[in-house]
């Protein structure tokens, strides 16, 4: 904190104001403006003009004459603008004869101090604003602590936090905003009273400038000093954090907002639907937006139209629906933009018929017709279930409507037509899109590059994308990732670690999902010291390991034999907050078995099942096994007790085939009586498979009480 002492280095003390230059002025400077000195404003010197003295003073020294002539200047101006003198603002001064170069920081000291004295804040502050254009002025602290000083002098304290306000947006235009804030704090122990005004200018500058935690320490701190802050200083705070995407900061801003009372303003609340839903968050915004209503806020149609989009992005549909009749019975009417909104909503689902029915309704409107992204979205939905013929029936349509396809509409069809395999169409589009202005773009070229290498023509994929960037193209993320997907499956991993260095050298940092590719396809060929580089790599980068990435993880050390790492993976896969699926689950449980660790891996197991998780079959079938090994056949039926019926047949089948195959046909005969009481068909392979087994084994006995059950229709 600034302290006293540094305001006394700015030259600002008590007296400062009554300068003995200035105490030398005489008032007959202003005897042509004596109408307006005895005008009633709130400031103004309004005594009567003494009487001229009888000995004329002394000339003033060049200086004083200086200042005096320019004070004379700022009120003739000044009056001349606002004959009455009762104006709420300060009128730009015109017609100053004033050379701001040849002005010196002293001199402008001199004069605000002066105008404030003698004319009143209102005239003083007129001067200020002409000064402060000029940077040589504009970020001269002590001129603001001076003006502000003289206005508190004058009790004038609202003008006074102007003074200050400005110099905080000022000085923030030269990264110089602690230093101002901690000087309109200091002021207060001059005689400047804080509010909540000059808190939210400093919180909203601080926010502008990405200063987010500044400003939260700020706002406690004027707390501290007495400062109430108002609905908007919530509001800046909340508008801080969403702009930054920190969206557990804003809500938790917008949750003391709310406790005192507090709700934010329509444009306000358009953002935080949009950020929380961006970031997973929707939930959270449904029920503050509900909050919100109750407390008195009046939603508009963009804010029903931004919470529409979020259900339709995350796919609650219904939910989308239900907020549309709300808006309705609100009064609001949807327009193009929400309807379009909900047909790429029912597009993504897959429910094409519905959203064309929509946008039917919508062609048939007398109010609102479909616009482009209307038929873009339909377009969309169309080529994503292979319906071409309905998708290019579409774009004919479009065009006799007057509609331009852009960019984005024909990449829908391109793709559409790529992932049929239909490459002619796509290129003739491409050609179209040139012919009618449109040049293809980045996405335009990753769906065509994408389909080929789907279809194994990476050669082809490679030339299109080196013509691209001949033509000034510039490969994106998701082309990298693309050609990196492409060279991992083909277990080609040093052309995709090449790939993948040169993101690095054009400034493209990888995402998760590029991270994710190449750790899967270096834990496939078990070299996990470089899976482990990559890991920690991703994370210094402050990316977010996905369930992707520890499965991928835990896979690969128990392909490696190191169950020990893969369990500590698995641990911190869920510390991490990423729920382990029934992959992750498998490949632990198969990787404890091989090492006869099977109390661990039916806990595994157990807790698998506890969480709704169904084992794939072979997870069920190896721990079953490993128990069957040990001739635990009455574990075995506990650990299998517990699958659906459907998994239940099936896997007990298998087991019996594979306890025939190893000759133990014992303990396959008790799992086959025990399938025959559950059901009553018999699989012919795993009767011949267990008969065979049996005759081979002389176990005659166990063929003939079986063949007993069978034909008396009991199995």
């Amino acid at each position: 904190m600034i302290s006293h002492l540094i305001i006394k280095s700015h030259g600002l003390t008590t007296k400062f104001y009554r300068l003995q230059t200035l105490n030398s002025l005489s008032f007959t400077t202003f005897n042509s403006l004596r109408y307006y000195q005895t005008s009633t404003t709130t400031d103004s010197y309004h005594a009567t003009l003494p009487p001229p003295p009888s000995p004329p003073p002394p000339p003033p020294p060049p200086q004083e004459s200086l200042v005096r002539s320019i004070c004379a200047q700022v009120c003739e101006s000044y009056y001349r603008q606002n004959p009455q003198g009762r104006s709420s603002q300060a009128p730009k001064l015109n017609g100053l004869e004033i050379n701001a170069d040849s002005l010196t920081h002293e001199q402008a000291i001199t004069i605000v101090a002066s105008l404030a004295e003698e004319a009143g804040s209102m005239v003083a502050l007129s001067f200020f604003d002409w000064a402060t254009g000029f940077s040589k002025f504009r970020h001269f602290m002590r001129f603001y602590i001076i003006c502000a000083s003289s206005f508190i002098g004058n009790g004038n304290l609202e003008r006074a936090r102007d003074v200050m306000q400005c110099m905080v947006r000022n000085f923030a235009e030269i990264r110089r905003l602690e230093e101002a804030v901690s000087m309109v704090l200091e002021m207060r122990n001059h005689g400047l009273v804080l509010n909540s005004t000059v808190l939210n200018c400093v919180l909203g500058v601080a926010g502008e400038m990405g200063l987010v935690d500044y400003a939260g320490m700020v706002f406690d701190e004027m707390c501290e000093r007495g400062v109430d802050p108002d609905c908007v200083s919530y509001k800046l705070m909340v508008i801080a954090y969403c702009r930054m995407g920190r969206v557990l900061d804003a809500d938790r801003w917008l949750k003391a907002m709310a406790e005192r009372g507090f709700y934010v303003d329509n444009a306000t609340c358009t953002l935080v639907i949009s950020v929380f839903s961006e970031k997973g968050f929707l939930n959270r915004v449904v029920w503050y937006f509900d909050k919100w209503i109750e407390m008195g806020l009046k939603p508009n149609l963009i804010n029903f139209t931004s919470l529409i989009n979020g259900l339709c992005k995350r796919g609650s549909i219904k939910q989308a629906f239900e907020m549309l009749e709300e808006m309705v019975r609100k009064g609001w009417k949807p327009n193009v933009y929400t309807h379009t909104i909900l047909i790429d909503g029912l597009c993504k689902k897959g429910w094409t018929e519905k959203a064309f029915r929509l946008f039917l309704k919508l062609v048939r409107s007398d109010n609102y017709k479909p616009n482009i992204h209307t038929y873009t979205s339909m377009i969309n939905g169309y080529c994503k279930e292979d319906k071409l013929n309905r998708a290019e029936m579409l774009l004919g349509r479009m065009k006799e409507q007057g509609l331009s396809p852009n960019t984005k509409t024909y990449t829908c069809l391109i793709d559409g037509h790529c992932k049929v395999g239909n490459f002619d169409r796509a290129f003739e589009l491409m050609d179209l899109m040139d012919r009618e202005g449109f040049s293809p773009n980045i996405f335009t070229y990753n769906a065509i590059i994408d389909a080929l290498c789907k279809k194994g023509r990476f050669q082809e994929a490679h030339e299109l994308l080196k013509r691209g960037l001949r033509h000034g193209l510039q490969a994106d993320i998701v082309t990298y990732t693309i050609l990196i997907s492409e060279r991992c499956r083909q277990s080609d991993t040093r052309q995709a670690l090449v790939f993948f260095g040169k993101m690095f050298k054009l400034g493209l940092q990888p995402d998760m999902h590029t991270y994710n590719t190449l750790i899967a396809a270096l834990c496939r060929q078990k070299r996990m010291e470089e899976s482990e580089k990559l890991f920690e790599e991703a994370v210094r980068l402050s990316l977010v390991p996905t369930k992707e990435t520890y499965t991928s993880m835990i896979c690969g050390y128990c392909g490696d034999g190191n169950v020990n790492m893969a369990l500590k993976c698995f641990h911190k896969m869920r510390r991490s907050g990423c729920a382990p699926d029934n992959v992750a689950y498998g490949a632990l449980i198969s990787g404890l078995c091989k090492q006869s660790k099977l109390d661990e891996a039916r806990q595994l197991y157990e807790s698998m099942m506890d969480k709704g998780l169904t084992p794939c079959e072979v997870t069920r079938l190896t721990l079953a096994y490993e128990y069957c090994k040990l001739e635990d056949s009455a574990t075995a039926m506990v650990i299998l007790e517990r699958l659906e019926q459907k998994n239940w047949i099936r896997t007990v089948n298998t087991l019996i085939r594979k306890l025939s195959c190893d000759k133990k046909v014992g303990m396959a005969a008790l799992f086959f009586h025990r399938l025959l009481d559950e059901n009553r068909n018999v699989d012919r392979v795993v009767l011949a498979a267990f008969m065979t087994a049996a005759y081979e084994s002389n176990n005659y006995a166990l063929v003939s009480d079986l063949s007993k059950r069978i034909s008396k229709g009991i199995g």
